[in-house]
Protein backbone atom coordinates (compact mmCIF):
# COMPACT_ATOMS: atom_id res chain seq x y z
CA UNK A 1 0.00 0.00 0.00
CA UNK A 2 1.17 3.39 -0.92
CA UNK A 3 2.40 5.41 2.32
CA UNK A 4 -0.52 8.39 2.96
CA UNK A 5 0.56 11.86 1.42
CA UNK A 6 0.49 14.77 3.44
CA UNK A 7 1.10 17.15 0.17
CA UNK A 8 -0.18 16.85 -3.20
CA UNK A 9 3.65 17.32 -4.07
CA UNK A 10 4.60 13.97 -1.66
CA UNK A 11 1.30 12.54 -3.76
CA UNK A 12 3.28 12.85 -7.08
CA UNK A 13 6.08 12.01 -5.84
CA UNK A 14 4.20 9.00 -4.59
CA UNK A 15 2.47 8.17 -7.47
CA UNK A 16 5.69 8.43 -9.84
CA UNK A 17 7.27 5.51 -6.96
CA UNK A 18 3.69 3.24 -7.70
CA UNK A 19 4.01 4.10 -11.41
CA UNK A 20 7.81 2.78 -12.00
CA UNK A 21 7.07 -0.13 -9.91
CA UNK A 22 4.02 -1.26 -12.26
CA UNK A 23 2.21 -1.30 -8.26
CA UNK A 24 -1.55 -1.07 -9.35
CA UNK A 25 -2.88 -1.92 -5.90
CA UNK A 26 -0.75 1.13 -4.17
CA UNK A 27 -2.18 3.69 -6.94
CA UNK A 28 -5.52 2.66 -7.01
CA UNK A 29 -4.66 4.57 -3.25
CA UNK A 30 -4.14 7.67 -4.20
CA UNK A 31 -7.24 7.95 -6.48
CA UNK A 32 -10.79 8.28 -5.53
CA UNK A 33 -13.13 5.67 -6.41
CA UNK A 34 -15.35 8.17 -8.80
CA UNK A 35 -12.59 9.42 -10.23
CA UNK A 36 -12.06 10.29 -14.17
CA UNK A 37 -9.51 10.35 -16.35
CA UNK A 38 -8.02 10.87 -20.29
CA UNK A 39 -5.30 9.32 -21.09
CA UNK A 40 -2.45 8.35 -23.60
CA UNK A 41 -3.58 5.35 -24.36
CA UNK A 42 -7.37 5.73 -23.58
CA UNK A 43 -9.76 8.16 -24.34
CA UNK A 44 -11.56 9.23 -22.07
CA UNK A 45 -12.65 6.74 -18.44
CA UNK A 46 -14.73 6.96 -15.52
CA UNK A 47 -14.14 5.10 -12.25
CA UNK A 48 -11.29 4.17 -11.10
CA UNK A 49 -11.62 0.09 -12.01
CA UNK A 50 -12.06 1.42 -15.44
CA UNK A 51 -8.76 3.57 -15.10
CA UNK A 52 -6.84 0.89 -14.32
CA UNK A 53 -8.05 -1.39 -17.05
CA UNK A 54 -8.28 0.88 -19.74
CA UNK A 55 -5.20 3.47 -19.22
CA UNK A 56 -2.86 2.42 -16.37
CA UNK A 57 -2.37 -1.80 -17.18
CA UNK A 58 -2.03 -0.87 -21.11
CA UNK A 59 0.65 2.02 -20.36
CA UNK A 60 2.74 1.24 -17.21
CA UNK A 61 4.20 -2.25 -18.24
CA UNK A 62 5.52 -0.56 -21.66
CA UNK A 63 7.38 2.50 -20.16
CA UNK A 64 10.39 2.98 -17.74
CA UNK A 65 11.32 5.27 -15.45
CA UNK A 66 8.28 7.01 -15.49
CA UNK A 67 9.12 10.88 -13.72
CA UNK A 68 7.45 14.43 -13.55
CA UNK A 69 9.58 16.86 -14.69
CA UNK A 70 11.06 19.17 -11.47
CA UNK A 71 8.88 22.34 -12.78
CA UNK A 72 5.81 20.73 -11.98
CA UNK A 73 2.74 23.52 -10.89
CA UNK A 74 1.15 22.55 -7.10
CA UNK A 75 -2.05 25.12 -6.51
CA UNK A 76 -3.66 24.14 -3.09
CA UNK A 77 -7.11 25.91 -2.49
CA UNK A 78 -8.45 24.50 0.65
CA UNK A 79 -9.62 20.88 0.48
CA UNK A 80 -8.51 20.96 -3.25
CA UNK A 81 -5.45 21.10 -5.10
CA UNK A 82 -4.43 20.74 -8.61
CA UNK A 83 -0.65 19.56 -10.10
CA UNK A 84 0.41 20.11 -13.50
CA UNK A 85 3.69 19.90 -15.55
CA UNK A 86 5.52 18.16 -17.88
CA UNK A 87 6.36 13.97 -17.77
CA UNK A 88 9.21 11.89 -19.01
CA UNK A 89 9.50 8.10 -19.57
CA UNK A 90 11.73 5.53 -21.59
CA UNK A 91 9.91 3.47 -23.90
CA UNK A 92 10.81 1.28 -26.67
CA UNK A 93 10.56 2.20 -30.52
CA UNK A 94 9.36 0.28 -33.52
CA UNK A 95 13.26 -0.34 -33.86
CA UNK A 96 13.61 -2.30 -30.53
CA UNK A 97 15.82 1.03 -29.25
CA UNK A 98 14.50 3.07 -26.15
CA UNK A 99 14.18 6.23 -26.15
CA UNK A 100 12.57 9.18 -23.92
CA UNK A 101 9.31 10.19 -24.67
CA UNK A 102 7.69 13.60 -22.89
CA UNK A 103 4.12 14.30 -22.37
CA UNK A 104 2.14 16.81 -20.30
CA UNK A 105 -0.18 15.86 -17.38
CA UNK A 106 -2.78 17.43 -14.57
CA UNK A 107 -4.09 16.09 -11.67
CA UNK A 108 -6.91 17.45 -9.34
CA UNK A 109 -6.70 16.56 -6.11
CA UNK A 110 -9.25 16.50 -3.09
CA UNK A 111 -8.98 15.59 0.44
CA UNK A 112 -11.10 13.25 1.77
CA UNK A 113 -11.38 12.21 5.19
CA UNK A 114 -7.81 13.16 5.50
CA UNK A 115 -6.06 11.97 2.66
CA UNK A 116 -5.53 13.66 -0.99
CA UNK A 117 -7.12 11.80 -3.55
CA UNK A 118 -6.85 12.32 -7.21
CA UNK A 119 -10.60 13.00 -8.89
CA UNK A 120 -9.04 13.65 -12.31
CA UNK A 121 -5.79 13.01 -14.40
CA UNK A 122 -5.39 13.91 -18.05
CA UNK A 123 -2.50 12.70 -19.57
CA UNK A 124 -0.90 13.43 -23.32
CA UNK A 125 1.42 13.42 -25.44
CA UNK A 126 3.31 16.74 -26.53
CA UNK A 127 1.88 18.40 -29.80
CA UNK A 128 5.41 17.44 -31.30
CA UNK A 129 4.67 13.96 -31.11
CA UNK A 130 1.01 14.82 -32.53
CA UNK A 131 2.18 16.10 -35.79
CA UNK A 132 3.93 12.78 -37.17
CA UNK A 133 0.31 11.30 -36.48
CA UNK A 134 -2.15 14.20 -37.91
CA UNK A 135 0.31 15.46 -40.65
CA UNK A 136 -0.71 18.60 -42.89
CA UNK A 137 -3.09 19.08 -45.01
CA UNK A 138 -2.90 20.36 -48.28
CA UNK A 139 -3.12 24.26 -48.92
CA UNK A 140 -3.07 25.42 -45.47
CA UNK A 141 -1.04 28.08 -44.69
CA UNK A 142 -0.67 27.31 -40.51
CA UNK A 143 0.76 23.94 -41.79
CA UNK A 144 3.56 25.30 -43.49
Amino acid sequence: MAPSAATPEQWLHTFEAVVRARDFAAGRTLFADDAVAFGTWARAVAGLDNIVREQWENVWPRIRDFRFETDARVRIAGESAWIAGGWLTEVTGPDGRPFIRPGRGTFVLERREGRWLAVHSHFSLLPSQSETAHGRLPGNAASR
